[in-house]
């Protein structure tokens, strides 16, 4: 008797391994990851998370699109010309309300803050001074021009001079006196940011006194704080502040996104060496995706961590 419960305990360990090993396969998957413009939060943490994701999932690593920022994400992951989409929670709301059964969310990543800029030299102190001015507002569909919309009607300055600019060539024409502003939203800090104020001399503007008609906009724009010491700048400025979604489409197969949304809290250490925006990933803000839905693939993950 004691040997056949020594084999029915062997068979019992090799049953649970087997089971173990056969795990779902991800062979022939390839997935693209629309990720904005080269230089901005989303890019670095789209090719780190493309790596993590290579490793985790067994699969030739995905293809990283260089875009030009969140409305374009989302009209690729509509279209199926993305799989995955970095996406600033505003226009995520929009597109839910347009596209009820086509757009779910894997998690809310990091928050985004909005960056009004000048030369430190130039004359600006405030949003209205730059009424009748040169104003990057960042490339045609993007996240930023869509934001910068907003800002430009909030304040009155309806008789300025939008110029539809991704980061680097604003930030390239403010150095070279062709601009007298721009406007970026991204994680803190932003590199190339960082790179043209050791450069260049850069200030931020406070936007305190429209953030009241911001949020008549859009219950996502939160209010914050970017400190002085993020851009060695004088002091604190007060703006405006929106999380960002990883986006999908609600026909990801479930255990592919339940592996997605896995592999991304187990790469939090890579993504957050790729940008420190990555810092703030967390299971618990993770689940904060309404009015978009999380996919049911996510929500098992979540379920799982008992969020």
């Amino acid at each position: 008797m004691r040997w056949r419960r020594t084999v029915a305990a062997v068979v019992a360990v090799l049953a649970t391994a087997l089971t173990a090993a056969c795990g779902p396969s991800f062979e022939g998957l390839h997935l693209r990851i629309a990720a904005g413009a080269v230089g901005g939060v989303y890019n670095d943490l789209a090719q780190a998370l493309s790596g993590a994701w290579a490793g985790d999932l067994e699969v030739d690593r995905p293809q990283v699109l260089a875009t030009q920022g969140s409305r374009d994400n989302l009209n690729r992951v509509l279209s199926g010309g993305a799989d995955v989409a970095f996406v600033a929670a505003d226009l995520a709301a929009d597109a839910a309300a347009k596209h009820p059964d086509k757009l779910a969310a894997l998690a809310r990543i990091h928050d985004d803050y909005l960056h009004i800029v000048v030369r430190a030299d130039s004359p600006y102190t405030s949003v209205a001074m730059l009424a009748g001015r040169r104003i990057a507002v960042g490339s045609p569909e993007s996240g930023v021009e869509y934001i910068a919309e907003r800002v430009l009607h909030v304040a009155g300055l309806d008789n300025t001079e939008p110029q539809q600019l991704g980061l680097e060539d604003s930030l390239k024409a403010l150095e070279d006196h062709r601009i007298d502003a721009l406007f970026w939203s991204g994680g803190l800090p932003t590199p190339l940011i960082t790179q043209y104020t050791q450069k260049v001399g850069l200030r931020l503007l406070d936007m305190a006194s429209l953030m009241q008609g911001m949020q008549a906009y859009s219950p996502v724009y939160g209010t914050a704080t970017i400190p002085g010491s993020t851009y060695n700048q004088a002091g604190p400025v007060t703006t405006l502040v929106v999380p960002n979604f990883l986006v999908v489409p609600t026909t990801m197969a479930d255990v592919v996104a339940e592996a997605l949304t896995r592999g991304l809290y187990d790469a939090r250490p890579a993504l957050a060496q790729a940008n420190r925006a990555a810092l703030s990933i967390d299971v618990h803000p993770g689940i904060e995706t309404e009015p978009l839905p999380l996919h049911p693939g996510a929500l098992t993950f979540y379920r799982e961590q008992k969020v």
